[in-house]
């Protein structure tokens, strides 16, 4: 039986064994392992991807998210907008800092948060909106950047699954005050280990951050302002450049995979497929689909040697890490029920059209019965 991994983290790697070794050796022949020269490349050519001034690395994308909101200024007694429907570390990104994350259902179709609901829970303890661009599609960033302004809020993005994606042909990373980014070797690009970075327009910020990362300092032993030890290593950055040069490659053959999965499965009337915004051009992160028999539907696949991951099973206000914040089941409806009903299904650029055909079909099969 042929079976297909959900991610194949391998193969990206053995087609670019070359680049990564030689590399590695410079890194290993310069003896600079922390703030050299390959993390100031990076940063140059990451934040030129981008499209922003600034690009700052960190050691993850959950550092980089924690050390903006600190740059800031937010702390305890503070509450930050965040979507009811993401990734836990959208969340303990504020609950570092003191202040109080405060959910906002999402579109469902999208996954991302629904600026139409935001206004009602900004209070006059609130100081900015992160905005999570999840499975990577961005989110509304035009009405939600209108909020912020309306409210003089800071606009924070969550690009951890977006690189690359565009709203109206401007990149994640580009469109809030400041976004974190995470490089966790799942994500499109994704380095051998942790890695995460920041982009910002902001100058001010930029120089905070960059002393925030390293003990609050700019020069070695003096040490402005109280931070952290959140650096990108050299090794990291070094490999990080390699593969940044296939980053739109492969997200090319991510969005080919995408559509031959909607074509494949739009016919079927149990299963609810990801919908894409008006001006958006994702980057698939992982590719998202809702079945009411879904612990079923994975049981099937999986009997077929098919991978699949559900991205996320249980959502923050049901974790225990919140059960302080006294949401109960049922607060949040929306997104606890894209929490039962979700399914990913492998999406991998090295995929090929026959593997995905083979998941259409095993798909399908199941949805007949």
């Amino acid at each position: 039986m042929k079976t297909i991994p959900f991610l194949d983290l391998k193969k990206p790697h053995q087609d670019l064994r070359e680049e990564l070794t030689q590399a590695f050796h410079q890194v290993l022949d310069s003896g600079w392992f922390i703030h050299g020269q390959q993390c100031l490349e990076f940063e140059k050519e990451y934040a030129a991807y981008c499209g922003t001034k600034h690009c700052i690395g960190v050691g993850n994308g959950l550092e980089a998210l924690h050390l903006i909101l600190r740059a800031y200024g937010i702390t305890a007694g503070d509450e930050v907008i965040v979507p009811s429907n993401t990734y836990i570390a959208s969340w303990l990104a504020v609950s570092t800092t003191g202040a109080t994350p405060v959910p906002v259902e999402p579109v469902a179709g999208t996954y991302n948060i629904d600026p139409t609901l935001i206004e009602a829970s900004i209070t006059s303890r609130t100081k900015a909106i992160m905005a999570v661009h999840l499975y990577g599609q961005v989110a509304d960033m035009d009405a939600i950047n209108a909020l912020a302004k309306k409210y003089s809020l800071k606009v924070i993005e969550d690009a951890a699954q977006s690189q690359g994606a565009t709203d109206k042909g401007r990149r994640a990373g580009t469109l809030g005050d400041a976004a974190g980014h995470s490089f966790y070797p799942g994500k499109n690009l994704g380095a051998l280990g942790d890695a995460g970075a920041i982009t910002t327009n902001d100058d001010a910020l930029a120089d905070k951050l960059r002393m925030l990362r390293n003990y609050g300092s700019q020069i070695k032993y003096k040490n402005e302002i109280k931070g952290y030890n959140s650096r990108l290593d050299e090794l990291q950055a070094a490999l990080l450049r390699v593969k940044l040069h296939k980053l739109d490659h492969w997200n090319d053959r991510r969005k080919v995979l995408a559509h031959q999965y909607l074509t494949g499965l739009k016919a079927i009337t149990s299963l609810t497929l990801p919908t894409v915004a008006t001006g958006q051009n994702p980057v698939w992160h992982v590719f998202v689909v809702r079945h009411p028999q879904r612990d079923a539907l994975q049981k099937h696949l999986q009997d077929a040697g098919i991978g699949t991951v559900i991205h996320y099973p249980i959502p923050p206000h049901l974790q225990t890490a919140y059960q302080e914040l006294n949401y109960g089941e049922g607060t949040f409806p929306i997104s606890e029920a894209i929490h039962r009903e979700i399914i990913s299904l492998p999406l991998d650029p090295y995929m090929s059209d026959e593997e995905v055909q083979l998941v259409i079909t095993t798909v399908r099969a199941f949805c007949a019965v």
